[in-house]
């Protein structure tokens, strides 16, 4: 079994773009680098009510360099663009993973049809870390719809696991990662009870996005909570006091320095004064249409 190393309620929410209104359950400048290594930082936006509008809300362009976005949408719909050509419509259930790589230029708005509509929005984006040797990778796109993603019944009844990335149970999901990763959405049953499997020496973070969980038997985590565990031992054991949804992310470490500025995640000073230079200079390419 896995040891809690410690558990992390979120800081207070602000507002990327007018879209999303965002709670950082964990970010590797908070809580440090080495301790959620290969994870850099996760948001959780909503669930926030939108009235319907004539413009999409949400953020313009911006550059990323040197990590990955993946953001799942839970209530609402999104859409996405990008320098790489890469982009689409996610809904319910639908997830987008985005490789900056050596540098991506995207947006992210509200879909016309949900502009329109209104109703509730939420989502999650994690930020993934990527290791020296797979920062300048080509910028890249994948749109993984909920269709694609294995579920898995969890045993007596106690829930049901989507496989996003890595594998559980023989089940393998759809998205293409660098380094061994695994992302699972659980949802919980009130009073369920379950054992996971975790691989031995990985980062395991646990994410209680709603709902009340006991943790390895003792501990009570409650939402918009984060629990780090040691990466010695290969296994946890949740049980839900509610209905509970949550994130397990499980990713091998990268033993490498860690220097962030904004947008850019590199592994030294110089690497982030260069990809200053880059974007002013045009090199992570435009959007089109």
């Amino acid at each position: 079994m896995k040891k809690i190393l410690g558990i992390y309620g979120a800081p207070r929410g602000h507002w990327v773009g007018d879209g999303f209104p965002v709670r950082s359950l964990f970010s590797y400048d908070r809580l440090g680098a080495d301790h959620l290594s290969p994870f850099l930082l996760l948001d959780h936006a909503g669930p926030q009510d939108f009235t319907p509008a004539s413009r999409p809300r949400g953020v313009g362009a911006h550059p990323h360099r040197g990590f990955e976005t993946v953001t799942l949408v839970y209530r609402g719909e999104l859409e996405h663009r990008d320098s790489s050509g890469g982009g689409g419509r996610i809904g319910e259930g639908d997830v987008q993973w985005m490789t900056a790589g050596a540098g991506i230029v995207h947006e992210e708005f509200h879909s016309p049809a949900f502009t329109e509509r209104g109703g509730s929005l939420e989502m999650v984006q994690l930020w993934v870390n990527l290791p020296a040797e797979h920062k300048s990778a080509p910028a890249a796109y994948q749109t993984l719809l909920d269709a694609e993603i294995p579920r898995v019944s969890l045993p007596g009844r106690a829930g049901e696991l989507r496989v996003i990335a890595g594998e559980y149970r023989g089940h393998r999901g759809p998205a293409h990662t660098f380094t061994p990763i695994d992302v699972w959405d659980l949802r919980l049953q009130a009073g369920g009870e379950v054992s996971l499997a975790v691989p031995e020496g990985h980062t395991s973070l646990l994410v209680v996005l709603e709902g009340t969980v006991q943790v390895n038997g003792d501990a009570v985590v409650r939402d918009e909570a984060v629990v780090a565990f040691e990466r010695r031992g290969d296994a946890l054991r949740l049980e839900a006091n509610n209905d509970a949804r949550l994130l397990l992310l499980g990713g091998e470490p990268l033993d490498e320095p860690v220097v962030g500025h904004g947008p850019f995640v590199m592994n030294s000073e110089e690497e982030i004064h260069q990809a200053f230079a880059d974007f002013q200079q045009g090199k992570f390419g435009t959007l089109h249409g």
